[in-house]
């Protein structure tokens, strides 16, 4: 079938916008734990910027897809509604609403059995399975199968935080950028941060998002191919030492 490399980008619901209930929830251990006005600020702070890493408070606004195998791309990105499918290299670019690029990101999940993330398998994967229930769009893979190889049947998902982590034997979990700085791959966070998309969004800046996902997944295949080479590769070709 072959390999596909995904990665997404979130952003949170207007604060205002929730009810007071759904406000109420996120932030009654601030009265609890904070001890002046400006740590109860500074926390509150924290919950209201951090919707978007949530799928319950969050949605979708740009799913990266790389072919590995076909040398092809496809960035599905929110938008104002009257953009058409352009190309830059070899990413296709298509402003879709949610629920659009849920359900088409799904339809093309069908077709691969081999899939690579960066973190999938502890925000990704789940943001969009959540966000499919809440859109209505049928999940087509389970990517969560087994968190181990030997788990995995149906299909093979390969988080490369867990194995270059080994599986929890480190002790830190290194962002992708760390990754890439180590092993001399140009990093997505060169011009914008994961942190800075929700004020991209507000800004209406779609084209900024979608092409900083493209380069998240350019990166994540990059360091991809990195650990096939040292996990197969070279250990395939090594000279005998004996």
């Amino acid at each position: 079938m072959g390999t596909l490399v995904f990665d997404i980008e979130t952003v949170g619901e207007d604060w205002e916008s929730l009810d007071t209930v759904t406000q109420s929830v996120l932030t009654r251990w601030i009265d609890r734990t904070t001890k002046n006005p400006a740590e109860h600020q500074a926390a509150l702070t924290d919950v209201q910027s951090g919707l978007g890493f949530s799928p319950l408070t969050g949605f979708v606004v740009a799913i990266g897809v790389y072919d590995i195998e076909r040398e092809r791309g496809v960035v599905y990105y929110t938008g104002a509604g009257n953009e058409q499918d352009f190309t830059i290299d070899n990413y296709t670019y298509k402003e879709r609403g949610e629920a659009e690029m849920l359900a088409e990101f799904w339809e093309g999940v069908a077709h691969y059995d081999t899939f690579v993330t960066f973190n999938g398998r502890c925000f990704d994967v789940p943001f969009l399975i959540h966000r499919s229930v809440a859109q209505g769009i049928a999940v087509t893979k389970d990517l969560l199968e087994g968190r181990y190889p030997r788990q995995q049947k149906s299909c093979r998902h390969i988080d490369l935080q867990d194995e270059l982590t080994f599986f929890g034997a480190m002790q830190r979990r290194p962002s992708l950028h760390l990754f890439c700085r180590a092993y001399g791959i140009a990093g997505p966070k060169i011009m914008v941060g994961g942190d800075e998309v929700a004020e991209l969004f507000r800004q209406e800046k779609f084209r900024h998002i979608a092409e900083y996902n493209a380069r998240d997944v350019i990166a994540t295949t990059e360091l991809y191919q990195r650990w096939q080479l040292y996990q197969s590769g070279l250990l395939e070709t090594a000279p005998e030492i004996l």
